[in-house]
């Protein structure tokens, strides 16, 4: 039953996103776009961290008193494909600030 359970943020794997989109960014258009990037998985990790908790509650809801809660476990969905896709753009953006030297690193949890 717990394979329906929407994941932590933190278990969400990276999309592979290449860096080669990022190749003909200056130093301050990479940190823009990393500052935009980072702001918008920050959003997603709480949400989907929320989902992750909401639907645990319902696991055991459903475990302990009734069986219908398994209804409303909602699992992982649109907002953990975007995350993914977020966490792998992260990875290539700081692929390509490596690349130029530009500093830019995201910090890991």
């Amino acid at each position: 039953m717990l394979i329906g359970c929407a994941s932590r943020s933190e278990n969400v794997a990276a999309t592979y996103v290449s860096p080669i989109a990022y190749q003909s960014y200056s130093c301050p258009q990479i940190r823009s776009e990393a500052a935009r990037v980072s702001s918008r998985a920050a959003t997603l990790a709480g949400a989907q961290d929320s989902k992750a908790s909401n639907d645990a509650v319902a696991t055991g809801v459903a475990v302990v008193l009734f069986w219908p809660a398994a209804f409303l476990i909602k699992g992982d969905g649109a907002s953990a494909a975007e995350l993914a896709r977020l966490k792998g753009e992260m990875e290539a953006i700081e692929r390509a600030s490596v690349e130029k030297r530009c500093g830019v690193e995201f910090r890991r949890s």
